[in-house]
């Protein structure tokens, strides 16, 4: 189960240099259900996501390169570019994982949250440099990003 929260991010924090980053490239082969696959620096993911806004399952399962690269031309829609910044937050050993978006959707900066339990995400007070809250924007869900 994933339990998430997303909020833009109208100015980035201070110091993100020293967080650590990763590439991330995505396409989706189907947006419902969401499956899709992902390189992140050098690993390769499949990945299901079952239908919510703020809680929904996922299954995660390793690819090979091979695999990834045989998948990527059958992708519905654009590819996904972003960097991910991923930024410890100060309460309940929390992280912030920071995407700032490539390609066509140069501009975007998205904030994801991922909590154990719905109350501790309903619970959840961000930091002063998270923007609007876009839990339950469905604009705002990568796969639905990818057909923009």
């Amino acid at each position: 189960m994933e339990i998430e929260r997303k909020f833009l991010v109208p100015a980035l924090p201070e110091n993100l240099s020293s967080y650590p980053c990763h590439l991330i490239e995505q396409a989706y082969l189907c947006t419902s259900p969401v499956v899709r696959i992902r390189r992140q620096d050098d690993d390769f993911i499949l990945t299901y996501k079952g239908s919510g806004m703020m809680a929904r399952e996922e299954y995660n399962l390793p690819l090979t390169r091979e695999s990834y690269g045989h998948l990527l031309p059958k992708a519905d829609g654009i590819i996904i570019t972003k960097k991910r910044y991923v930024i410890p937050l100060d309460t309940e050993n929390l992280k912030a994982e920071l995407d700032i978006f490539e390609g066509r959707h140069e501009g975007l900066r998205i904030v994801e949250v991922e909590f154990e339990s719905e109350e501790q995400a309903n619970h959840f007070a961000p930091p002063a440099w998270f923007g609007e809250d876009v839990t339950f924007d469905g604009r705002y869900h990568n796969s639905h990003l990818s057909q923009a």
